[in-house]
């Protein structure tokens, strides 16, 4: 009777231990053993070893993700506009990021091809494509992110003066004690079901990584949370659930990015194309008709003259 006693307390044991050992930041973490560890698969036979009570570095995250969709595996995790003219969102998506031992990206980025680009701490594109010649000096920090979220339509008008607090709230519960006094302006467009939440910090401050809780909560709008808790961004405005349903991110470094001509797209190109031919033409008519006006009126002075 004591054998199987001792059988069942060892298996709750056993039991608990399995239940406590596991990533909150992270669900497709691997945890096991005594002191709990967990890691992700980066790579064929690599494991990331990670630190569950903090965000998962978004370089690590998006070598995670690259990894499970060579394999196969589950990925989907899938009044606004530019604060300063500066700003830029990412165009390129994912890619396979090559990453410091803390966890931040490295400066160059070629997703291990011969084109590379220099990228921001937020592992976003912030230059042309070149070759592997391309020199990245430093990876340039991104203080300041504008949040830009549609959320589903409710049943009673929103209280417009609890919204920053609601959002600063929701961002600091959901993103492991986020400082929320980062959460520096909050707009609100009724109409279009629009919040736009400016975060920043103070340039130069590198405790804070903004561009990390914006990744983590890009995953929990679009399609799947990256947490083990299924939960998703959701703030509560009074007693009122905002569910959001969109989400678009700009991104401000401390220092401009440099993209050139060669970054546009054929259609703002052929936009740019057809206005500088317009005012061209523009030019044109104006000169041929100030031009035909002088010729008459040098006629006109000279039929006076003849009749004198």
């Amino acid at each position: 009777m004591k054998i199987w006693i001792a059988l069942f307390v060892a298996a709750f044991a056993a039991g608990a231990s399995a239940q406590t050992c596991q990533c909150e930041t992270m669900k497709w973490a691997t945890c096991d053993g005594t002191p709990c560890s967990c890691y992700v698969m980066t790579g064929d036979n690599y494991k990331q070893q990670l630190d569950c009570t903090k965000l998962v570095p978004k370089c690590i995250l998006m070598k995670a993700e690259m990894y499970r969709a060579k394999k196969g595996q589950d990925t989907r995790l899938m009044v606004g506009g530019k604060p300063v003219e500066t700003a830029f969102v990412d165009n390129d998506g994912i890619y396979d990021p090559e990453c410091e031992s803390d966890g931040k990206f490295k400066a160059k980025q070629c997703n291990n091809t011969e084109e590379c680009w220099c990228v921001n701490s937020a592992g976003v594109r912030r230059t042309d494509k070149g070759d592997k010649n391309l020199k990245c000096e430093k990876l340039v920090e991104t203080f300041w992110v504008r949040l830009q979220l549609t959320h589903k339509e409710l049943t009673k008008p929103l209280d417009e003066k609890l919204l920053k607090t609601a959002i600063a709230d929701a961002i600091h519960k959901r993103y492991k004690n986020f400082n929320k006094d980062l959460v520096d302006e909050v707009q609100y467009d009724p109409d279009a079901r629009l919040i736009v939440a400016d975060v920043k910090k103070a340039k130069g401050e590198r405790k804070s990584d903004i561009a990390n809780m914006a990744y983590y909560m890009e995953k929990d709008v679009k399609v799947l949370p990256l947490f083990k808790n299924q939960d998703k961004f959701e703030p509560m405005v009074g007693t009122q659930k905002l569910e959001m349903e969109k989400i678009l991110v700009y991104y401000v470094d401390e220092e401009a990015p440099t993209f050139t001509m060669k970054n546009l797209s054929g259609g703002i190109i052929a936009v740019i194309v057809v206005v500088v031919l317009a005012v061209v033409a523009g030019l044109l008519i104006l000169f041929f008709t100030r031009r035909r006006q002088n010729q008459r009126y040098n006629k006109a002075q000279q039929r006076e003259m003849e009749a004198m």
